[in-house]
Parts: C-alpha cells; sequence; structure tokens
C-alpha cells in the first residue's frame, strides 16, 4: 500500500508537538501550527528564516556548531532523547522548550535537513528548579543542626 501524501500533511499539519524542519543550511523549511503557536511566528513569517529565529543569541555559536557537526556525520548524538534547553518567542521572550532532533536522509541516503519536534517545559522546568532549590536548603539546614 503506498503512502497518500495527503495524511502526511494532516500529521505535519495536527501534530501536538511543534514541528520544525531546516534544511542543512538552517533555514526553515516546514513549520505546523503547533509551532506557531509555541513561538509565536507564523508559517509564512518564519519558513525561509534562520533557525536563529528561535535560538537565544547566547546560544547560536553551540547551537551551529552541534548542527553542523549532526549534519555531517548524518546522525545525532541526541537520537532518541529529549533535551530540554531555552528557545525565544516572537516576543523576544525566552522559554524552556524540550526538543528532540533527526538527522533527515532522501531516499538515496543523503542528508537533507534536521527535524526537531518541541514542546514548552517552562512550567516543569520552574517547578523542579524550585524543588531543587528547596532540597539545598533543608540539606544545609540539616548540615548546621548537625
Amino acid at each position: 500500500m503506498e503512502s497518500d501524501p495527503k495524511i502526511a500533511r494532516l500529521l505535519l499539519d495536527q501534530a501536538p508537538d511543534a514541528v520544525i524542519f531546516a534544511s542543512t543550511d538552517g533555514i526553515i523549511q516546514e513549520w505546523n501550527a503547533a509551532a506557531e503557536a509555541l513561538f509565536g511566528h507564523s508559517a509564512a513569517d518564519a519558513i525561509g528564516q534562520s533557525l536563529d529565529l528561535i535560538v537565544p543569541e547566547r546560544f547560536r555559536e553551540a547551537h551551529w556548531k552541534g548542527f553542523d557537526k549532526a549534519l555531517g556525520e548524518g546522525d545525532t548524538k541526541y537520537r532518541g532523547q529529549a533535551l530540554p534547553t531555552r528557545s525565544v518567542r516572537k516576543d523576544g521572550s525566552d522559554f524552556f522548550v524540550e526538543l528532540t532532533f533527526a538527522i533527515i536522509h532522501d531516499t538515496d541516503g543523503k542528508v537533507i535537513g534536521a527535524l526537531a519536534h518541541a514542546r514548552d517545559i517552562t512550567e516543569r522546568w520552574t517547578r523542579d528548579r524550585e524543588q531543587r532549590q528547596r532540597l539545598r536548603e533543608l540539606e544545609e539546614r540539616l548540615e548546621k543542626q548537625t
């Protein structure tokens, strides 16, 4: 049974997580509705732009180094892992996202770009950070009591 390209489009458009595909030059080629909601940029505004659109300036050097390395190797060291990191919205605000990555190959095996799925984890990140801080404070109090 041959797959229907219309179904593939529906899957992308209706995916619950932000889906971003960038070609090997780091230019956004696909940007779904969840990406619009998460980052605040419409698909029309995002497609054709550099991934710098969503990478905070202070992380860009490391981002491009990792991006180029993964494309060169044809795989990412984060395969099968969710990576928490910071991103930036259209309004300039930073927030925490969880990203999963894949390097995409064409039918001949040639690398054609990178795919990322993203979701907002700001609330969880903040809650976890507060819990870690409380734990440190408790540990410090216990040390002082002993």
